[in-house]
C-alpha cells in the first residue's frame, strides 16, 4: 500500500520528531544532573564514612591508651596501699617497742653495761639470778658506777642530747 504524505503533515511530523528530540534532551539532561547528584552524595557519604572510621579508630585507640594507664595505676596504687599497710604495721610494731622501752632500765656491774632489761624489778630478778643481795636496790650512791657491784639505771639517762638539747 502507498501512502501519500502531504506537505503539512510532513512538516507535522518533522516539528513532533523535533519536540521528542528536545524532550529526550531535557530528560537526558535531567537524567545526568540526578546522576551527578547521586555519584556526589555517594563521594560525599563514603568519604564521611571514612572520616567516622578513622576517627572511631582514634578513638579506640586513646580508650585503649587511657585503658593501660588506668592499669597502671591501679598497679601502682595497690603497691601503694600495701605500702602503707606494711608501714603502718611497722608503725605500730616500733610504737609498741618504744611504748616498751620508755621505762626501760640497764643493769650495770661495776660500771659495765650487764643486760636491758623493761622494768627495774626484772633487772634486779636478773642480777639477783648472778648472786646480787635481794632488796638492796636503792637510789645510786654518788660513788662512781664502777665502785658499785650492781647498779640499775634508767636508759634514758644514757640518752645522747641532740644539738640545742640541755645534756
Amino acid at each position: 500500500m502507498i501512502r501519500i504524505v502531504t506537505r503539512t503533515r510532513l512538516a507535522a511530523l518533522e516539528q513532533g520528531a523535533e519536540r521528542a528530540l528536545e524532550r529526550m534532551r531535557a530528560v537526558q539532561a535531567s537524567a545526568d544532573s540526578a546522576y551527578a547528584g547521586h555519584l556526589r552524595t555517594v563521594y560525599d557519604l563514603t568519604a564521611d564514612v571514612e572520616a567516622a572510621e578513622r576517627a572511631a579508630e582514634a578513638d579506640r585507640a586513646d580508650a585503649e591508651i587511657a585503658r593501660e594507664i588506668l592499669e597502671r595505676t591501679e598497679a601502682q596504687l595497690a603497691d601503694a596501699r600495701a605500702t602503707v599497710i606494711e608501714q603502718a604495721a611497722r608503725i605500730d610494731a616500733l610504737s609498741g617497742d618504744l611504748d616498751a622501752m620508755a621505762g626501760a632500765v640497764v643493769l650495770l656491774h661495776f660500771g659495765q653495761l650487764h643486760s636491758l632489761h623493761r622494768t627495774a624489778r626484772a633487772a634486779e630478778l636478773h642480777a639477783q639470778s648472778f648472786g646480787a643481795a635481794e632488796g638492796g636496790w636503792g637510789p645510786p650512791s654518788g660513788r662512781p658506777a664502777s665502785e658499785v657491784g650492781w647498779r640499775i639505771q634508767s636508759l634514758s639517762s644514757f640518752a645522747v642530747p641532740e644539738a640545742g638539747e640541755p645534756g
